[in-house]
């Protein structure tokens, strides 16, 4: 089976392209759709090894470009579901942490944050340990929250509206709050939505998890699950950043590292880090 080497970054320059394309001794240069930040190439029936992938992998990263050896029979239309988590994925904010600066603590809370997603510490606990340093905040500050500062991350309504065309199944699972993944749900259409659910009492929230707390075992679940319904031959794409994602990413059958720790990139098959969201898109062209 042929494979093809898609470059993709917000400036891939021409004398990189001849580079690499004489390393991989590539047959034919395709131009790929470009994403809104960043130019995309499809280096056709390459040659591989690990040692030509790290060498790639290195020199497009000292450019800035995003690179992916893919097998010539991956397709768009046969990806039966993706899932995706949703803080600084889907997403370019940890809601937590935007939620804690209404409260004067964000530097304490984003400590944490960032110790669980290097997966120094265990994510159950360190989510309880978050929630509980909100207790008190009044509910409107979740709504100030998605209206101010939540932002989608750049190419998500263009990756999502591709494999929707295709009818995939696509599944928002995310250790944060179903504030949140409930309204990204309805806005972008999405199929099915799994988060943690905040206690709240008299307009306040009370610093716990109301039910089951989502966590790393239950992402991979749901998309274990999702899996079996899909049909034959089709495939599940995983998309995460944290260490949280590594079960669910390592249950799919294709697993993106997007803007990750680096113990998430080495975890996965592709690592996009230079480009959006839009970036996945071509490497099921």
């Amino acid at each position: 089976m042929a494979t093809h080497l898609v470059l993709q970054g917000p400036d891939v320059s021409t004398p990189l392209i001849k580079e690499v394309a004489r390393r991989v001794q590539a047959a034919t240069i395709e131009g790929l759709p470009p994403g809104a930040l960043h130019e995309a190439f499809r280096l056709c029936d390459v040659r591989i090894s690990p040692e030509l992938e790290a060498e790639i992998a290195k020199l497009c990263a000292q450019a800035s470009v995003d690179s992916a050896f893919v097998p010539d029979d991956r397709r768009l239309e046969g990806v039966g579901v993706i899932a995706m988590d949703m803080d600084s994925t889907l997403i370019t904010i940890e809601c937590i942490d935007e939620i804690a600066d209404l409260q004067g603590i964000k530097p304490q809370v984003a400590a944490i944050t960032e110790s669980a997603m290097r997966g120094e510490i265990d994510f159950a606990e360190s989510l309880r340990r978050r929630v509980a340093l909100l207790a008190g905040l009044e509910v409107n500050a979740l709504e100030q929250v998605y209206r101010e500062r939540l932002k989608l991350s750049p190419g998500a309504e263009s990756m999502l509206a591709a494999f929707k065309s295709m009818h995939a199944q696509t599944l928002l699972v995310s250790g944060g709050f179903s504030f949140f993944t409930d309204r990204l749900k309805q806005r972008l259409g999405l199929d099915h939505t799994i988060s943690n659910v905040l206690e709240i009492v008299d307009g306040k929230l009370t610093g716990r998890i109301e039910g089951t707390l989502v966590d790393a075992g239950v992402k991979a679940a749901w998309l274990t699950k999702l899996r079996s319904h899909i049909a034959p031959g089709q495939i599940a794409v995983g998309i995460g950043d944290g260490a949280n994602d590594l079960p669910m990413l390592a249950s799919a059958d294709v697993s993106i590292a997007y803007h990750a720790k680096p113990i998430v990139r080495e975890a996965t098959d592709y690592a996009i880090n230079f480009c959006g969201l839009d970036a996945v898109v071509n490497l099921f062209m």
